[in-house]
C-alpha cells in the first residue's frame, strides 16, 4: 500500500517536472499547434475520456494527429492509419502529439509513471483486472509502455477491421500490460519513477529492467 509520504512526494516531483517542463517547451507546443491549425485546420486538440479509477473519468488531452469522423471509438489500429495526417506521423513518430497531457499532469488527473489510462470500455469490459491496476494513478509512461509499446504497436497496424483490432487488443494487449503494471506497483519507489521517466525521453529502458523481462 502507497503511503501518504509517498504519494505526496510523487506528487511534487511530477508538479516540478511539469512546471520546468512547460517553461521550456511552450514554444514548441505554440509551432506544433500551428503547424495543425495551418495543415489540418480545426480542431487543434484531441480530447478523448480516459480513466483514473474504475469509476472516475477526466478528459485526456493531445494534439490531434488524425482526419476527423463522426464517430470514433476503441484503440487505434490498421484499420484507423489512413486516418492519420502526415503532421500525424510526425508528431507520432517523436510521441510529440502527447505534450498536452503534460496539463493533465499539472491538473493531477494523471503522474508521469503510472500505468496508460484505459478507455471506460476496457475497465467496463475487465472491471476486476483494471480495479487493481488503477489502484495507482495513471501516468504518461511507465513499464509496460517502455516494454510493450512497439509490440502493440505491430500487432494492431496488422488489423484491418475495427473488429479484429479489438479483439487483437483486448486477447493479447490489455493482460500483458495489466500484469507488467502490477509488477512495477509492487516495487516502485521514486527513484525507480525517476528511471522510467528518463528511459522515456531517450526511449531506452534500464538494464535492470531490460535483464529482469528477458528471463
Amino acid at each position: 500500500m502507497i503511503g501518504k509520504d509517498t504519494t505526496f512526494g510523487r506528487r511534487m516531483m511530477d508538479l516540478g517536472w511539469v512546471l520546468l517542463l512547460l517553461v521550456v517547451l511552450w514554444p514548441l507546443m505554440l509551432v506544433i499547434a500551428a503547424m495543425i491549425l495551418i495543415r489540418d485546420g480545426w480542431p487543434i486538440f484531441y480530447v478523448s475520456e480516459r480513466m483514473r479509477s474504475p469509476t472516475r473519468g477526466f478528459m485526456l488531452l493531445k494534439f490531434r494527429s488524425m482526419s476527423n469522423v463522426d464517430s470514433d471509438s476503441g484503440v487505434s489500429g490498421g484499420d484507423k492509419a489512413h486516418r492519420i495526417t502526415k503532421t500525424g506521423h510526425f508528431m507520432r513518430r517523436y510521441r510529440l502529439d502527447e505534450l498536452p497531457q503534460l496539463f493533465n499532469i499539472l491538473k493531477g488527473d494523471i503522474s508521469f509513471v503510472g500505468p496508460r489510462p484505459p478507455l471506460r470500455r476496457y475497465v467496463e469490459r475487465f472491471p476486476a483486472l483494471y480495479g487493481e491496476v488503477l489502484k495507482e494513478r495513471p501516468g504518461v509512461t511507465g513499464l509496460a509502455t517502455l516494454i510493450y509499446h512497439r509490440t502493440e504497436e505491430r500487432l494492431l497496424a496488422d488489423c484491418a477491421t475495427p473488429a479484429e483490432t479489438e479483439a487483437v487488443y483486448e486477447r493479447r494487449c490489455v493482460p500483458r500490460k495489466a500484469r507488467l503494471d502490477l509488477i512495477y506497483a509492487r516495487r516502485r519507489t521514486l527513484c525507480s519513477d525517476q528511471r522510467l521517466t528518463v528511459a522515456t525521453v531517450f526511449r531506452r529502458l534500464p538494464p535492470v529492467y531490460r535483464k529482469r523481462n528477458h528471463r
